[in-house]
């Protein structure tokens, strides 16, 4: 609602002032003003002004009222933090104990503190030492944090994408589950799902990551391919490789012919991702790695998934 419509009726109501008038609407009177002489004495000019002054303290009582009710609903949601240890700050202050974290406010831990924030009814996240992080959203359907650096550990027990929170270079969206989340002094994050699934955004490119798998980011590029825990160390660094760093074809190819020729039936997940992150004349030999890992199922073709049909595409990541 416009603040102006309080005082001179422009700008778009609110529904619960829109409700108010309506209620009040039936104590309004329709007399005209009477027609006063101009020759009326002075103590009846007097009485009208006392009852002028008492319509008007009235008047003015009734729009404060509404207006201060306004401004209590304008408050801006905030969400319990616990200290766990040492002495967290919220902004410039330090809490020893609780406090509430506001939207747009920072909560900030050093090196010999840790904090927990809980997430409305929706779930908790432990905020670990020298780490920075904001509330930017705490509303019905959107629950959002930024974080800017450090490390936290979320836990939420809500329907999908309720919660989610910024990096420098992706969104995490949370699906269900509980994961790590870390961001470096470069601005390059990581993410390890624990259980159920999280999904890593950047400006449509989307990476579903999996309980016991993890997935990097890097400013200016994005959200990485996912991989398993467990995987190879050779494997986790040319699929880095192919991710962020080679740009040239004969570095991309050799990155690629190391990713395929490691990649067991765990890593099917991966390849799928990477089927749509190729180049073209890269994604048959993609193609050709995971049908021997998981075969496509009926009606999915080397045709349709070399022109990334997205019914296919999903068909397969079903299987």
């Amino acid at each position: 609602m416009s603040d102006d419509y309080l005082w001179d009726g422009s700008g778009e109501p609110d529904p619960e002032v829109e409700r108010l008038e309506r209620l009040l609407a039936t104590l309004r009177s329709d007399r005209p003003a009477p027609e006063l002489p101009e020759n009326l004495g002075l103590r009846k000019r007097s009485v009208l002004f006392r009852h002028s002054i008492q319509l008007a303290v009235a008047a003015a009582a009734v729009v404060l009222v509404i207006a201060g009710w306004f401004l209590l609903r304008r408050e801006r949601p905030s969400w319990e933090v616990v200290s766990l240890e040492g002495t967290p700050r919220i902004g410039s202050e330090s809490i020893s104990a609780s406090g509430r974290l506001a939207v747009g406010q920072w909560l900030e831990t050093d090196s010999s503190s840790r904090a927990r924030i809980s997430i409305g009814i929706i779930g908790e996240v432990h905020v670990d030492p020298n780490t920075r992080i904001r509330l930017l959203k705490a509303g019905a359907d959107d629950h959002r944090l930024a974080l800017a650096r450090g490390k936290m550990h979320a836990a939420i027990w809500a329907p999908p994408r309720l919660f989610s929170v910024e990096t420098p270079s992706a969104v995490a969206v949370d699906l269900g589950c509980t994961y790590t989340l870390e961001v470096d002094e470069a601005g390059i994050s990581l993410l390890h799902v624990t259980s159920g699934w999280v999904a890593f955004e950047t400006e449509g490119r989307e990476s579903f990551v999996p309980a016991g798998a993890l997935c990097k980011t890097r400013p200016g590029i994005g959200a990485g391919t996912p991989y398993r825990e467990d995987a190879s160390e050779a494997f986790r660094l040319a699929l880095t490789r192919l991710d962020f760093e080679e740009r040239s074809a004969d570095g991309r190819l050799v990155a690629l012919d190391a990713v395929l020729a490691q990649a067991e039936k765990e890593d099917a997940f991966t390849l799928w991702h990477l089927l749509s992150r190729v180049r073209a004349g890269e994604r048959s030999r993609v193609f050709d790695r995971l049908q021997v890992l998981v075969p496509a199922p009926p009606g999915v073709t080397r045709e349709g998934v070399a022109r990334l049909d997205r019914q296919m595409l999903d068909r397969w990541w079903d299987r």
